[in-house]
């Protein structure tokens, strides 16, 4: 049985692997080489402490109040789009209460199931992402995200996740060697990082080994379809048989999903980062923070990353130095001794998330042998893993690891 696997991200590579390990003939086609995607310059967490939805109450005020500041860490690019009109609005109905406590379960369960996923990868032979198992900070200096840390704490909690709040003293002892502006954090045991450098070196080494055929530099131009099934996948230089298509294309997937005549409701959520090699900043623990909304992570030894920005924008404008401006002033105001200088715009990372509608993932089908698996937003490299098990669960019809309902990729149809 033959699978094509489009796209080369961390959906697609996971899909791939467990697609093969459970008996497909399976083939990954990925227009940019497989390289340079969303999956490798984000923040490289592997977080159930996220689950909280991007669709969140107080969001959308939140987006009108920063996008006037050209330095926010989160902007909607005003204009004239069908397709950003009809995901702002459902963005902005289910962003409730109500939506918030409904997505919590689901999105610890496949952030934890991923979790062991990755566990498990990392125990193969001579696979390596410098994966460390040691928690999350999420630094704050005002009363009030004191108090919203508190809650999330406590949410957290009753969610079985390990969550506790750190005094600044208690955050200082953990970072001897960084001067703290912090008033104190929440420390998430249960979450772990990764370099995601690595991590896909690991995939793209380890799926040619198990015989899957990687095929680069070619772009999906259609399907051919008979009642209801995709027969054949074309692209500008071949066209393939497949007896199931899985569609990984993360922030394009809307484009994707339209040529099986499926509508995604999803936006590209561009982010930046900057990683510094022999940095001479230098932390034991991944940061977050929270009032500068930043992504700290120390990497493979001697790396640190600064991460961040949620700029719903199209996939085709240029990056926006001012939010990378925006990154280094945050960092430097809850760590005033890391003076970064701001880098060449040709050493600023910057990629697109795919953003589903309510901050939930779609993975499910879409027709008889299509299934999508994109929409996971800032999570993606988190529940990258976990995802890819799970399409093949679905391909195979076999009872899933998590409950996928919540993921149903035909929720708003």
């Amino acid at each position: 049985m033959k699978a094509i696997v489009i796209g080369g991200g961390i959906m697609g590579l996971s899909s791939a692997h467990y697609l093969q390990q459970s008996g497909w003939n399976v083939t990954v086609i990925d227009k940019h080489n497989f390289q340079d995607n969303a999956s490798y310059g984000n923040a490289g967490y592997v977080c159930p402490s996220h689950f909280i939805p991007l669709a969140s109450p107080g969001i959308v005020q939140q987006g009108l109040k920063l996008m006037w500041n050209p330095r926010s860490a989160f902007y909607v690019e005003p204009r004239l789009s069908w397709s950003l009109i009809s995901w702002g609005l459902k963005f902005m109905k289910v962003a409730t209460k109500e939506h918030l406590k409904q997505s919590e379960i689901p999105l610890r369960d496949i952030a934890l199931f991923s979790q062991h996923c990755y566990e498990e990868l990392d125990k193969l032979p001579g696979f390596d992402m410098a994966y460390e198992h040691k928690g999350l900070l999420e630094y704050y200096q005002t009363e009030a995200k004191e108090e919203h840390s508190h809650h999330i704490a406590e949410d957290a909690r009753k969610l079985g996740l390990e969550a506790e709040m750190l005094t600044r003293e208690q955050v200082q002892a953990m970072e001897p060697q960084a001067k703290l502006n912090i008033k104190g954090a929440l420390y998430f045991k249960c979450d772990a990082h990764l370099y995601p450098q690595k991590l896909m070196q690991s995939m793209k080494a380890l799926l040619p080994q198990n015989h899957v055929t990687m095929i680069g530099g070619e772009e999906l131009t259609g399907f051919e379809m008979q009642n209801g099934k995709v027969q054949k996948v074309k692209t500008n230089q071949n066209v393939y048989d497949a007896d199931l298509v899985v569609m990984a294309t993360g922030a394009w997937s809307r484009e994707v999903a339209k040529m099986v005549g499926h509508d995604l409701l999803l936006m590209p959520g561009r982010g930046y980062s900057v990683t510094l090699e022999n940095s001479p900043f230098q932390l034991n623990y991944p940061a977050v923070l929270q009032e500068g909304r930043v992504a700290i992570t120390p990497m493979d030894g001697n790396k640190i990353r600064f991460g961040g920005t949620m700029e719903i924008t199209s996939t085709n404008k240029p990056p926006r130095m001012n939010r990378v401006i925006g990154i280094l002033e945050a960092v430097q105001q809850f760590l005033p001794e890391f003076k970064i200088p701001l880098p060449q715009e040709k050493e600023v990372w910057y990629g697109y998330r795919p953003c589903s509608a309510d901050g939930l993932p779609y993975i499910g089908k879409v027709k008889e042998n299509v299934i999508v698996a994109t929409g996971h937003a800032m999570v993606g490299l988190s529940l990258g893993a976990g995802t890819g098990k799970l399409v093949s669960e679905i391909a195979n019809g076999e009872k899933t690891s998590v409950d996928v309902k919540p993921y149903d990729p035909s929720r708003f149809n």
